[in-house]
């Protein structure tokens, strides 16, 4: 009897300490965000990434930047903060980034081959991983929006060129000549950076306030693009992605590689099936995976508690982040933090 007791008693101490190092590991394991107070809302903003250096700027441009940076992010804070959805705010977050010439997206975008300006777009819901987007647009005024419109009122994920102009129009999403993406001061005026960065997009992810989470990401392509060429802002998975049960994706960079490596969704597995924290997988794909390829460019995330995570491998990207607690912060070179 003693010594079943004793058995017994013994094996009990050893699964004991078996489950509590499983739970210390848990705790302590750096890769995990699990010890981070979760954020009632949070939302994480690009306007692209590559060559973007003080030497490439002016005091007057980078204060331009910041404010434009700051009044895009301040949009989807404010529809957040008020128990907005995560879907809306990442829409008209981008909207602001979409008319302002500033940007490579909408009302600024770069210029092909041809000298028109071809659109792309897409936007991702990770409460049930609906999504839709449009690429080769030249008349719609926010691409963002109708790729809304073709998750919530299609029953396709993408539309292209005339076809989803056509859909557009039927949908009543504003219209504008081609001509409308043409600013001659701005085009001007960025030439030199847009030639020297060769790409650029916009984005937008957030978690709002009943733990949905969404991307959305918008871009005007590449400069001097040819054969109707589409990168991964619109390609699910590549350049958006979201999943309540992880994190929400927005890329910016080299196209080609994005949508290779599939980068977003690159992120959300790793979290999901490796169990790597936020930072952990975004940094392993942006500045790992993505280097060792050849590829250069970043991504926003956001996660399910609210963490924030923005690597990129160029030398800048506009970017920006708030968080329900406060906290917050517009940058643009590598060495801010």
């Amino acid at each position: 009897m003693k010594t079943k007791l004793l058995f017994y008693s013994s094996l009990f101490l050893i699964l004991f300490c078996i489950t509590d190092c499983k739970n210390s590991k848990k705790t302590s394991d750096p890769q995990s965000d699990t010890s981070v107070a979760k954020q009632e809302w949070a939302i994480v903003i690009h306007g692209g990434a590559g060559v973007i250096t003080r030497a490439n700027m002016t005091p007057e441009l980078d204060k331009e930047y910041r404010s434009a940076l700051a009044e895009a992010m301040n949009t989807g804070r404010k529809i957040l903060a008020e128990g907005g959805s995560a879907l809306l705010a990442v829409e008209k977050t981008i909207n602001v980034m979409e008319d302002n010439p500033l940007f490579n997206a909408g009302k600024g975008a770069v210029f092909t081959h041809d000298g028109k300006n071809e659109l792309d777009a897409a936007i991702m819901d990770g409460s049930n991983l609906a999504a839709g987007s449009v690429a080769c647009v030249t008349d719609i005024k926010n691409p963002i929006t109708a790729a809304r419109y073709v998750m919530t009122k299609s029953v396709h994920v993408m539309l292209t060129g005339a076809g989803a102009s056509q859909f557009a129009k039927e949908q009543g999403l504003e219209i504008v000549p081609p001509s409308y993406f043409y600013t001659e001061r701005r085009f001007n005026e960025l030439q030199e950076i847009l030639k020297k960065e060769k790409n650029g997009t916009v984005g937008c992810c957030a978690l709002d306030k009943n733990g949905n989470l969404a991307a959305g990401t918008s871009t005007g392509g590449m400069p001097d693009k040819k054969y109707n060429r589409v990168g991964d802002a619109p390609i699910i998975g590549a350049g958006t992605y979201a999943n309540n049960n992880t994190c929400a994706v927005s890329a910016t960079g080299h196209g080609e590689f994005f949508i290779r490596w599939t980068v977003a969704h690159d992120i959300s597995a790793l979290m999901e099936y490796k169990g790597l924290s936020l930072t952990a997988a975004s940094d392993l794909v942006v500045n790992d995976k993505l280097v060792k390829a050849g590829g250069s460019g970043g991504v926003i995330c956001v996660d399910k508690s609210g963490n924030i995570s923005m690597p990129f491998n160029s030398e800048g990207m506009f970017r920006g982040f708030a968080t329900a607690d406060g906290k917050e912060g517009i940058y643009i070179y590598k060495d801010e933090k």
